[in-house]
């Protein structure tokens, strides 16, 4: 029998080579090997690890919770600026509510609004009934300003951190605020309030009792 020969052909090995790795085909017939699709699925893969520790960061952050430390303060401060009331008018009503505690000023001032009680003043006034009373007025237009800042004092006593059953306003003062011009030349009434809290210590307890015996 003859022997058939077969010739070595170079190119062979690498078609089968290249048959190894299988092509695929975009429909704009662009050629992808397999390799290239096994670094997307990898790419895929970090994606997600990196979206999972995203959200146990933000779980992470959720669980902490921020504590605010209250430091206690001594004085609690509420101003008024340019009120509309005469000075002479908010310095009675402050010599009225001065050495009282918060809530005893707030149910005072409502007595003299009900006209139950008056405030007390000094000059040529009539004089109004109740024990220990001369003379005496209704100021509701300065008294109707007077409580939301006695209010608005009470909320700061408890911000600091203060007792307000024991807190008493130790400082009610009334000074003259810019007055606006009004028709003819004549200057408007204003005036600028400031009321400071206080709770009582041991040296003013003290004090107190010292100046009762002299």
């Amino acid at each position: 029998m003859a022997e058939i020969m077969y010739e070595k052909n170079p190119e062979h090995k690498n078609v089968k080579a290249a048959s190894h790795t299988p092509i695929q085909e975009n429909k704009n017939g662009e050629h992808k090997t397999h390799e290239k699709t096994e670094m997307k699925h990898e790419h895929k893969e970090g994606e997600k690890h990196e979206h999972k520790v995203g959200e146990s960061k933000t779980e992470h952050k959720e669980e902490k919770k921020i504590v605010k430390h209250i430091t206690k303060k001594n004085v609690a401060v509420a101003r008024g600026h340019g009120l509309h009331m005469s000075k002479r008018h908010g310095m009675y009503v402050c010599a009225f509510i001065r050495g009282k505690t918060i809530d005893q000023a707030l149910a005072d001032l409502e007595q003299v609004k009900l006209f139950k009680r008056a405030v007390p003043f000094k000059g040529e006034i009539p004089h109004r009934k109740g024990k220990g009373m001369m003379s005496g007025r209704y100021p509701i237009s300065a008294i109707s300003l007077f409580i939301p800042m006695l209010k608005t004092l009470k909320g700061n006593i408890m911000v600091n951190g203060m007792d307000v059953t024991k807190a008493r306003i130790t400082t009610a003062s009334a000074n003259l605020a810019p007055r606006p011009r009004r028709r003819g030349g004549e200057k408007g009434k204003r005036a600028y309030i400031i009321l400071e809290a206080r709770e009582p210590t041991a040296d003013s307890k003290n004090q107190n009792k010292k100046g009762e015996k002299k």
